[in-house]
Parts: structure tokens; sequence; C-alpha cells
């Protein structure tokens, strides 16, 4: 595999971001369908499968986030190293930022193992639901620690102007899922069939297989510096710390919101869960390119804050969000007219099929204002200012989200619930924008 190295600091700044985010949009693309896919097969075995799976999301998402927010650090923290010309130090920090997050990963998914009926119970899942959730989570949560190895280790390669090498990677992993995912469901040829504990278990399979190539060319391009966890690795667990913890924080509000979210959508019934479910991993997809600049955008701004070059910054954060309010515009087009084969496929209730439709005209207006949202705060992450990236990501979702959500479904109903969450990413826009550009004036 051919390495695409980017020069942050001197090129042009529309072609180098252009150019790194395509890279990364194929990757991305196939890692976006894991739950799209799971969602997909899983409905064929009925709605209450497709409503147990629809609880499990903001768990799940809650450890991904923590992953997301490491990578944000670990991408922030070695990018700076190399706008300094550490390269040394951006090897040693690459190698503590992948240890710390199997750690941290394996630490709380055995919390969360431990603590899953409360959990659901407090999201709204009968006792039924919570049933078929354990089939699923129970294998999730043993596999998770291999969801921290890819995810940092693209990071890594990130950081350092490679994103094209992470992309091939999501693909693995995304093909994996996707065969497996009917195999295992369904049990086809000699495996047996697993239902939810077969899509947990593709989706761990697709981690492993590529946790063992990334692993490898990150070694062998010597990016990282291979050794066992021990004292001299702290130093950099506490630098990557002071940026990811923050930055995980500020990801990690977004599956709390969710969880908050479906609990208030469980009084509607399990259709209304069933179909909020998939609208949000509709989300996650129609987000691609959001999530793609995100990740090729913080290792801009974060060399070119460490060489000084502050115009750069600012010119690639507007640029960015203008161009991410236009793309999410045509993606909502795109969504309605495509409404109704949506909610057919993935609906087998009726009832669920309507509840889809609904999502679908009204959540995604408020996408690209939300991108603006996820965008401020990777940028703030890039230039060491994730205090600001979680008070912005608390704001959105505890003083905005939830409580417009809630007052929309209590007097207008799962209409009213949608448009609050529309109303939440416009407010949340509107000072995401205006707080970082006065940060960076």
């Amino acid at each position: 595999m051919a390495r695409a190295a980017h020069d942050l600091l001197a090129g042009d700044i529309n072609s180098t971001l252009k150019q790194m985010t395509v890279s990364l949009m194929w990757g991305m693309a196939t890692m976006m369908t894991f739950n799209l896919v799971d969602t997909l097969f899983v409905s064929r075995l009925g709605t209450h499968p497709l409503a147990a799976i629809s609880f499990t999301f903001p768990v799940s998402f809650f450890l991904i986030s923590l992953t997301i927010g490491l990578g944000i650090g670990t991408s922030a923290v070695i990018g700076h190293a190399l706008g300094r010309r550490c390269a040394e130090q951006a090897k040693e920090q690459g190698n503590a930022a992948i240890w710390l997050g199997v750690l941290l990963v394996a630490v709380l998914a055995i919390l969360a193992w431990l603590l899953q009926d409360p959990i659901f119970s407090a999201l709204g899942a009968s006792a039924e639901q919570q049933k078929l959730i354990a089939q699923y989570m129970n294998v999730w949560f043993a596999g998770s620690p291999m969801l921290a190895i890819p995810m940092i280790a693209n990071a890594v390669m990130r950081a350092n102007g490679d994103t094209v090498t992470p992309s091939r990677f999501m693909v693995l992993g995304g093909i994996i899922n996707a065969v497996m995912d009917p195999v295992l469901i369904f049990g086809l040829g000699p495996f047996p069939r697993m239902e939810l504990a077969g899509a947990a278990l593709a989706t761990v399979l697709a981690w492993l297989g590529g946790s063992v190539g990334v692993l490898f060319m990150l070694y062998k391009r010597q990016l990282a510096q291979f050794c066992l966890p021990g004292l001299a690795m702290v130093r950099h667990w506490r630098s990557l710390l002071v940026i990811g913890l923050p930055a995980a924080g500020a990801n990690m509000m977004t599956p709390l919101a969710m969880a908050a979210l479906t609990a208030m959508v469980a009084q509607f019934g399990p259709a209304a869960v069933a179909a909020y479910g998939v609208g949000s991993r509709l989300e996650s997809l129609s987000t691609l390119v959001v999530l793609a600049l995100s990740m090729s955008l913080p290792p801009f701004i974060s060399q070119n804050m460490g060489a000084g070059q502050l115009e750069r910054v600012r010119s690639a954060y507007k640029g960015v969000v203008r161009f991410v309010l236009g793309w999410q515009g045509l993606f909502y087009v795109a969504l309605l007219v495509l409404a109704f084969p949506i909610s057919w496929v993935f609906g087998k209730d009726p009832k669920v099929a309507e509840y889809i439709r609904l999502f679908i005209f009204i959540v995604p207006l408020g996408y690209g204002l939300q991108g603006v949202v996820i965008l401020t705060n990777s940028s703030f992450n890039a230039i060491h200012r994730p205090a600001k990236a979680l008070t912005m990501s608390v704001l959105r979702f505890f003083a905005a989200a939830v409580p417009l959500a809630w007052l929309g479904g209590h007097f207008l109903g799962l209409p009213g619930f949608f448009a609050g969450v529309v109303l939440a990413n416009l407010i949340s826009a509107t000072i995401a924008y205006r707080w970082f550009t006065k940060e960076t004036a």
C-alpha cells in the first residue's frame, strides 16, 4: 500500500483538504455502513429485535466516542509535534496512544457489561427487550478493546498526513462486517444461526481484521515506536489525556444525549423506537462528509498552529463550514426523494415505515448545522482548546437538544420532538461558529 502524505504546512488549503477528505470518505462510507448493515439484516428478524438493537446504539456509541475522542487527542498532539519538527516524540506518542485506548476501552467495557441491566432499563427497554439486547451486547463488550486499535492507529497515520491507508483499512473492516453479518445472523452454510449475537460477532471480526492490518503498516513505516506500557509512557499519556479526555468527553455527549432522546422516544412505543434507531443510522451515513472532514481538518490545523500559521487555520475552518452547509442541503433533498423507498426497506411494520418517513422529512433539515458544530469541536481540539469543545457539546445537547426535544414532544408529539432537535442544531451552530472565529481572530 503506497502512502499518500500531504504537505499540510505549505500546500494549497482547498486542494490539500479535498484530497485528504476524499481519501477518507471511501473508508468512512464503509465504516458508516457497519450499523446500517446490521440494522438492515436485523430488521428481517422483526420489530422487537430491531427495537432492541436501537437501544444498544447509545451505549455502544459511548465507547466508540471514547476512541474517537482519543483519536482526536492523538492527532492534535502528534500533529503539533510534527509541526515543531519533533518526529521522534511523535512516534513515542503514537505507541502510547494505542495502549491508552485499549486499556481505557477495556475498563469501561467491563463496567458497562456489569451494569447493562440497569442502564438499558433506564433507557426504557422492557424485560423482554433486555434479553435480546444482552445477546448483542455480551459479544460486543467482549470484543470492544479491538475497536480502539484501528481507530487510534488510523489517527496516528492521519496526523502524519496519510489518509489513504486508514481509508483502505476502514474499507477492509466494512467488507468483513457486510459478508459475515448474514452468515452469522441467519446461520448460512456451516455456521449456526446466532441472530443478534451474530451481528455483534461480525462487527468484532471486522475490528480484528482492521487491527492486524493497520498495526502491521504502522510499525513497518516506523510511525510509532513499539514498546509495552511502562512508567516512561505515563508522560505521554498525560499529554494525550489533556486533549483526549475533554475531546472524548465532548464526543460522549452525543451518546448520552442519544440515550436521553431514546428514552423520550420510548414513550411513543416500540415502532417509534425502531424508526428512531433506523433514522439514527441514516444520520450517521448522511454525515459521512462531515465526519471525514472532522478527521482531515484537525491534522491540518494542528500542524499549522504548531508552525504559527494562524491565517491558514482561519481560512481552512471558514472554507469547510461553507462547504458542509451546501453539501448537507443537497443531501437533504436526496433523502426526501428516497424517503418512501428507505422506509419500505427498513420498515416491515407499516407504523415503523411511517415514523421513518416522518424522521426523514424533519430531522435532516438540521444536518448541515450539526456539521458546523462537529467541525468546530474538532477545530477547537486541534488548536488545543479541548475545554471549549467540551463546553460546546454540553450546551448543544443538554441546554438545547434534550429540553427542546422534550418540549416539542410534549406539546406536538413525535413531529414536535423531531423539530426540537432541528432547532437545537440551529442555536448550537450559531454559537459555535461565532465562538471559534472570535478565538482565532
